[in-house]
């Protein structure tokens, strides 16, 4: 059996470096490219280009109305050099552009397609833009230099300049749709998207995590007086926790109503930061000693408990007070849980 396995191990290993190699063949490099080829690759871009403008717009539409015409702008000026390449290719080469694509050769950064996501993020979809605008700007120059034509090597070259100060045009096009007042009102929702998304799911979870472990673990801890029984129950606790909060997250909401973002996502920070809020003042019970195990258990809770506060303070607006009573309260109720019923 050891014998098969390792003979199917090696099958698939193989089959996969050959896959790899394919893909590697099958990709040109950028310097075996003829003028043609690289005026049918330019057009290719600013289609792909054109068309992630226009998804950012749509995406950004309902939240950020005003960022969405900055991406229409951007997108109409990506739709002009598309029309003059093609103009120029069909001057040069006639009607027929070849299909020409960024995976068909080496060189270019691999982009993941975050745009097809809703809601898209303002900062990630601006961070995305001036990485694009750079890539293509890089690229124009290079094709550029490689050009033989004297009008095919202008228009690459003008492409690049205008490439490069497509930044300043979008700072433009900021300043034009997006007032001080508009751009606040934006930042804004922006945040409160961020406090919808990831901030809520994450507190309830460090509050669920960081509360309700609190009684079993200080409860087989005051049981036992054993460190090491303790964190087993801590640990299958909170990893339990975690994995139920995620589900019941993921599965509450899909956010198409709600805005609340993508059910996993939310899933996934819900759960992963209860068990996290379970798992910190489980650790301290690896310390063989029991009572400065005990000891530091303690002071993890009250850190955990003064970082809720703070969050909900922070982002909920939650006076820091009524936050700290409010937590505290409720994490001196389940610890007096796991206390009374550890030492019956």
């Amino acid at each position: 059996m050891p014998t098969r396995f390792a003979k199917d191990l090696r099958q698939l290993i193989s089959r996969f470096l050959w896959t790899v190699s394919c893909i590697k063949l099958a990709m040109r490099n950028f310097d075996s490219l003829s003028e043609r080829e690289i005026l049918a690759l330019a057009i290719s871009l600013e289609e792909e280009d054109e068309r992630i403008y226009a998804d950012f717009a749509e995406g950004l539409r309902q939240d950020f109305p005003a960022s969405a015409e900055v991406f229409d702008g951007m997108r109409a000026e990506e739709s002009s050099h598309r029309r003059r390449l093609i103009q120029l290719f069909r001057e040069k080469f006639g009607d027929h552009i070849p299909l020409f694509r960024r995976h068909d050769v080496r060189g270019f950064v691999h982009r993941r397609p975050f745009w097809l996501v809703r809601p898209l993020g303002l900062e990630t979809v601006r961070n995305q833009a001036s990485a694009m605008e750079v890539e293509a700007r890089r690229f124009y120059e290079k094709a550029a230099a490689r050009a033989q034509d004297a009008t095919l090597r202008q228009l690459l070259d003008n492409l690049a300049q205008e490439e490069r100060s497509h930044q300043n045009r979008a700072e433009e096009l900021e300043k034009d749709k997006l007032g001080p007042d508009v751009k606040h009102k934006e930042d804004e929702a922006n945040r409160r998207l961020f406090v919808l998304q990831i901030v809520q799911p994450g507190l309830a979870g460090l509050m669920d995590g960081s509360v309700s472990t609190l009684a079993p673990v200080f409860a087989a801890a005051l049981a036992t007086h054993n460190s090491w029984d303790a964190f087993v129950v801590g640990l299958a606790a909170s990893i339990g926790a975690g994995i139920s909060m995620g589900f019941a997250e993921a599965l509450s909401d899909d956010g198409s109503l709600t805005g609340r973002g993508h059910p996993w996502v939310r899933g996934f920070v819900c759960g992963l930061m209860t068990a996290l809020g379970g798992i910190g003042h489980t650790l301290p019970f690896l310390i063989p000693d029991f009572r400065a195990a005990m000891t530091a258990a303690g002071l993890v809770v009250v850190i955990e408990l003064g970082i809720i506060s703070w969050v909900r303070h922070r982002y909920m607006e939650t006076p820091a007070l009524s936050a700290a009573l409010q937590v505290g309260l409720g994490g001196i109720l389940v610890f007096l849980t796991g206390v009374l019923i550890g030492s019956a």
